[in-house]
């Protein structure tokens, strides 16, 4: 890794920055498996971030809260560096300095196998209740198209609890990433016959990166720096694979 002299002065002057024997705190809501408390070196995305930290000579350490919460505290309080997992959309451009990827996200469209939703484009489903949870990104698309009226969403607290309520048929489908799906259904919290009524289409989406949101200022543009020239040491999708494959032995399946 190469850094100038001029940028390794700020790293070092600044109180918090990333440098050689110091603490990064960020802010993050439990989100497994991307993000946890109840996981390996604080899950996937968490343990990534901590890898490259480690380039620089730093440790990490993750406060969570609600995800509101997470985001009042991550982008706002001086304790804190930033937050993490966050998908990057051009509203959060301005409140964040971005970092390279640290997870590969893909939403699915999760629904009962008793009542199937079937669509070929996401306003095909103009005519369903979708869950969501409040303050995520589904996509420049589908954001959109809430924003517009065209979709109807009705928002929860948590993915979790989402998942309740589609199972209780408090709505037709809901909206989720693929891995947190699976991650739920696989714990304890639901049982066998909850994890066999559920499907998922996974047509309606892209793909996205998840990202660190440094704070909007020079000390979050330093952090940004030095962790985007560290993260190119390490490769994340082998990084998310190998993390996985610790995590997924004898896991049940979602069909």
């Amino acid at each position: 890794m190469r850094l100038t002299a001029c940028f390794l002065s700020l790293l070092l002057a600044a109180p918090g920055l990333a440098g050689a024997g110091t603490m990064v705190r960020l802010a993050s809501e439990e989100w497994p498996p991307f993000v946890s408390a109840s996981l390996p070196d604080n899950g996937m995305s968490g343990a990534y971030s901590a890898a490259v930290y480690a380039r620089l000579g730093s440790t990490v350490s993750i406060d969570f809260f609600p995800w509101k919460r997470t985001m009042e505290v991550g982008m706002n309080d001086a304790r804190f560096a930033g937050l993490l997992a966050v998908w990057r959309t051009p509203q959060r451009e301005t409140l964040c300095h971005f970092s390279a990827p640290i997870g590969s996200t893909m939403n699915v469209l999760a629904y009962l196998k008793e009542s199937p939703v079937s669509a070929a484009s996401l306003r095909d489903l103009r005519e369903e209740r979708i869950g969501t949870v409040a303050g995520y990104s589904n996509g420049e698309e589908f954001d959109t198209l809430v924003r517009r009226g065209v979709l109807r969403v009705q928002e929860g607290v948590n993915d979790e609890t989402n998942l309740r309520k589609l199972l209780g048929k408090r709505f037709d489908a809901m909206v989720i990433e693929r891995r947190v799906l699976r991650h739920l259904l696989a714990s304890s919290r639901f049982t066998r016959a909850e994890r066999e009524r559920i499907a998922f289409s996974e047509n309606l989406f892209h793909e996205r990166p998840v990202h660190i949101c440094f704070q909007r200022n020079p000390a979050g543009l330093a952090q940004q720096r030095a962790f985007n020239e560290a993260a190119r040491e390490i490769d994340l999708p082998r990084f998310e694979r190998d993390y996985l494959r610790r995590l997924e032995t004898d896991r049940p399946t979602v069909n």
